[in-house]
């Protein structure tokens, strides 16, 4: 966010109409700004270096360097902005891809324009998680061996086996109880508001106890925390065969 308050957006797409609808729909919003566009993922790298954008709007098939790589780029260079991967169909191999290089969520590009803004505000916020429940179930269904297979309701090529589970990471160790509690909340795909009143917490005492998971497992986000809790094995997919 710039001096004056107005949220920075940056769009990379390789299709020039798709950047100029995302423009429009957001250039039309209060306190956001569109300070660039990119068509591979190349220049979005440049860009981000150079634009110091809030939010990426990254699409993941792209010319150069996919989406895939360059959200890997720009969080691995520890650049402040939040990345959201635009991609076709929720169930997304390449949306999940992305999640693990360290985008913050993602959208289907035909997504409704009050949905957008939403979405580039709350990402923005890093309060919570884009469509909490679909995030959840991209992971189901792409972490620890369900593949692709499971996305198309086991048609085709069956899954490949699912891997022995991960070591416990030393880091889950640092969390409290009441924060694993939390973690494995965050990873149901709850809201501040819904794992408050699971808990009888205010959201305040959320928020407070989401940061200091984050900071324990040195996360970006929400959703990060959410890969992570699936990938060391603290959450497993409820249902394997979704």
């Amino acid at each position: 966010m710039n001096e004056s308050g107005r949220l920075r957006v940056l769009l990379a797409d390789d299709q020039p109409l798709l950047r100029m609808g995302f423009r429009l729909i957001l250039e039309g919003e209060d306190g956001l700004e569109v300070v660039g566009e990119a068509s591979d993922g190349a220049d979005a790298v440049r860009q981000v270096g150079h634009l110091d954008p809030d939010v990426v709007l990254m699409d993941v098939r792209m010319p150069t360097i996919d989406g895939i790589e360059a959200t890997r780029a720009i969080t691995g260079s520890g650049s402040r902005a939040r990345i959201i991967i635009l991609t076709t169909f929720d169930l997304d191999e390449y949306a999940f891809a992305g999640l693990q290089a360290g985008a913050s969520a993602f959208l289907l590009k035909d997504v409704a324009p009050a949905e957008l803004v939403q979405a580039v505000r709350v990402v923005a916020s890093g309060d919570a998680v884009v469509a909490p429940r679909v995030t959840q179930r991209l992971l189901e269904t792409y972490v620890r061996g369900a593949g692709p297979a499971a996305a198309s309701g086991g048609q085709g090529t069956a899954a490949p086996p699912a891997p022995a589970p991960a070591p416990r990471d030393p880091l889950l160790e640092d969390l409290t109880p009441r924060e694993t509690e939390m973690l494995e909340a965050m990873s149901e795909g709850l809201s501040n508001a819904e794992i408050a009143h699971r808990y009888f917490l205010s959201e305040a005492t959320v928020k407070t106890h989401v940061r200091r998971i984050l900071t324990k497992l040195h996360l970006r986000d929400r959703v990060q925390a959410v890969v992570y809790a699936y990938e060391t094995g603290l959450v497993t997919p409820s249902n394997p065969d979704y």
